[in-house]
């Protein structure tokens, strides 16, 4: 009898996707965003879905699982934010759902994704922490770059395996050959637009001219940031973060364009049927959002080798 699990904060499915992968039964997934959910139950059509916000849940009318999924809001947290503003006191207390729902179901299992400032940043973590301990859980946290599982991105990530277990549970995580992002560019699949033209701004054009002094005419360039931002990255590595904003561009020649959904699924490592809205802006912000499902399902299988 395969293991079961519900997914909060369930977006675009990645950790579901990731799951099944894992051959894990996916009961249940939560959003508060009626588009992600209308868009998870098409991709998984098995699972029962909530839209409602998760803090707001009766546990009672959750179905009980061996494993908890969860990706609370990380822009709380994640030092890419910028400013601090009066919102992120809110969006970082979606954390406290996972307790909640722990307490009720106690679960065997709970897998908590967020960004490392989670852990290290938020000062309310470590009353997080004594939460979950005081339900019985052990917690081992594993920093892990999406690279490091066939994923041509380079996304670090925290992922939390909490465990009823007397002691933390340290997965032994497999170690996949990193995968160059230009094996995921379609090169003739759609539209590209001159470099030079009017209205092109001189920082865009001094991030190009430096990006073809170290890497010829093709390459990859992010439109803000340090790093990448200022001197382009080379096509024979994975792609840097993908951010929920249409962010890297794929300079060919004397032409460039924006990365693409098709794409950026790609760089995410969803398959190519899985179901995105059309609308690029709402396409980008699930996927930057979203788990790398390559990456959920190598912790997972992990988890249950180990059990």
């Amino acid at each position: 009898m395969s293991a079961t699990a519900i997914d909060l904060f369930a977006g675009a499915g990645g950790f579901s996707q990731g799951a099944m992968a894992a051959g894990v039964n996916v009961l249940y997934a939560a959003n508060h965003w009626p588009l992600a959910v209308s868009y998870h139950s098409v991709n998984h059509p098995h699972a029962r879905h909530d839209c409602q916000d998760v803090q707001q849940a009766d546990w009672r009318d959750v179905p009980a699982h061996d494993i908890q999924l969860a990706s609370p809001a990380c822009q709380g947290h994640s030092k890419a934010r910028g400013k601090e503003r009066p919102h992120h006191d809110a969006l970082r207390s979606t954390a406290w759902a996972v307790v909640a729902c722990a307490e009720y179901h106690r679960s065997e299992a709970v897998i908590v994704e967020n960004v490392v400032d989670f852990q290290t940043k938020w000062a309310l973590y470590p009353a997080w922490e004594d939460a979950m301990h005081r339900l019985g859980y052990s917690i081992a946290p594993h920093v892990v770059d999406a690279a490091d599982h066939g994923v041509p991105q380079n996304r670090e990530r925290l992922f939390l395996v909490c465990t009823r277990s007397r002691k933390p549970l340290h997965l032994t995580l497999p170690t996949r050959p990193h995968r160059a992002v230009r094996d995921v560019i379609e090169w003739d699949a759609h539209k590209w637009n001159p470099i030079e033209r009017p209205g092109r701004s001189s920082a865009t054009l001094a991030r190009i001219a430096a990006g073809r002094r170290q890497f010829g005419d093709r390459f990859v360039a992010p439109f803000y940031g340090s790093g990448s931002g200022e001197t382009g990255r080379s096509l024979d590595r994975p792609l840097g973060t993908l951010t929920t904003r249409d962010r890297w561009a794929v300079i060919r020649g004397d032409e460039m364009r924006m990365l693409q959904i098709s794409e950026a699924k790609a760089v995410m490592g969803f398959p190519s049927s899985y179901v995105l809205p059309a609308s690029k802006k709402q396409a980008m912000h699930m996927l930057g959002n979203a788990v790398c499902p390559q990456v959920a399902t190598d912790i997972i299988g992990a988890l249950l080798r180990a059990a």
